[in-house]
């Protein structure tokens, strides 16, 4: 039996190309339970860049106290960072992160930014406005290194103690960002409770706002189900670049009702179908998905690695 694939259907309204910013390595991995083998993340990073995989978010330099499973982000970045071809970004919490990444070679950071006041306190303990004082030296440090800089805005479509965020209060923060000089800015739905419509309404919010479409990146959580919707509604819209964690893992570690990513195997099967071109060979990567629930002793959430990997 030959393994199956979508037919193709290309709609001319969508992007030609689009990057998968794929964050399983980092923002799957924290969330174990059980600290992961260095040796086994490294493989990891490995196998997803074998897989056509251009931009694997390899790490973060937190405090170990805060996140132990990444704990290992100085034995673990230079055991990946020559791969060829392949960006391999760092979240960077504070000036001491930065510190640490720029000792290790590492060309491109992140920092991770609240759109709610809740949630900036219970991940930073800092105001919506501290962390983003916090956040500017580290930008604009940063920047006169020669590095590209992403922007992580969490809680951009709802709050687990808020409810609903307005579009132009995360337009707000986001803006912020971009003139801080972010290159890019990933628009998290961290408890997963965005549709499609929101997803337009904030889209549009940003663009008013002065925050070009090709400077924004979406980071879809499928808690309702509704991660793919969210991202054809984002990719009608113009966006291009999707982050996705392979076998959908993850989820956050400050926010309980925060369930996986949207898997990446789920994306390209999307996007293949649509004649959406990734560089990404689905099968192989589905097999590093596969290899990884080993790893972790569960089966993958994936639908598509399920489906895909299922032994008749």
């Amino acid at each position: 039996m030959t393994t199956p694939l979508p037919m193709t259907v290309p709609d001319p309204a969508l992007p030609a190309r689009v990057r998968i910013h794929e964050v399983g390595p980092r923002d799957g991995l924290q969330n174990e339970s059980a600290v992961v083998p260095v040796e086994t993340k490294a493989e990891f990073v490995r196998r997803l860049a074998g897989a056509g995989l251009t931009t694997v978010e390899a790490t973060s330099f937190v405090h170990p106290k805060w996140v132990p499973q990444l704990a290992d982000a100085e034995r673990l970045f230079p055991m990946v960072r020559d791969l060829a071809g392949v960006r391999l970004p760092v979240l960077v919490p504070n000036d001491r992160g930065l510190d640490r990444a720029l000792s290790l070679g590492a060309r491109e950071v992140a920092v991770f930014a609240s759109a709610t006041e809740s949630f900036a306190k219970a991940n930073l303990n800092r105001t919506v406005d501290e962390a983003l004082a916090m956040f500017e030296p580290v930008v604009t440090r940063a920047v006169e290194h020669g590095l590209r800089v992403r922007g992580y805005v969490s809680m951009c479509f709802g709050d687990p103690w808020e409810g609903a965020v307005p579009v132009g209060q995360v337009a707000g923060v986001c803006r912020r960002l971009a003139e801080m000089g972010c290159d890019e800015l990933s628009l998290g739905d961290t408890i997963g409770v965005a549709t499609p419509g929101h997803v337009a309404a904030l889209l549009t919010a940003l663009n008013d706002a002065g925050v070009p479409t090709a400077r924004l990146a979406v980071h879809f959580h499928d808690t309702y189900g509704q991660a793919l919707s969210n991202t054809l509604a984002a990719l009608r819209h113009g966006v291009s670049v999707v982050d996705a964690s392979a076998g959908g893992l993850g989820g956050c570690p400050y926010a309980r009702s925060a369930t996986g990513n949207l898997a990446t195997e789920d994306l390209v099967w999307m996007l293949d179908g649509l004649g959406i071109e990734t560089g990404v060979d689905l099968g192989r990567l589905t097999a590093t998905s596969v290899w990884m629930a080993e790893q972790l002793g569960r089966p993958s959430p994936s639908r598509t690695v399920r489906a895909l990997s299922h032994k008749e």
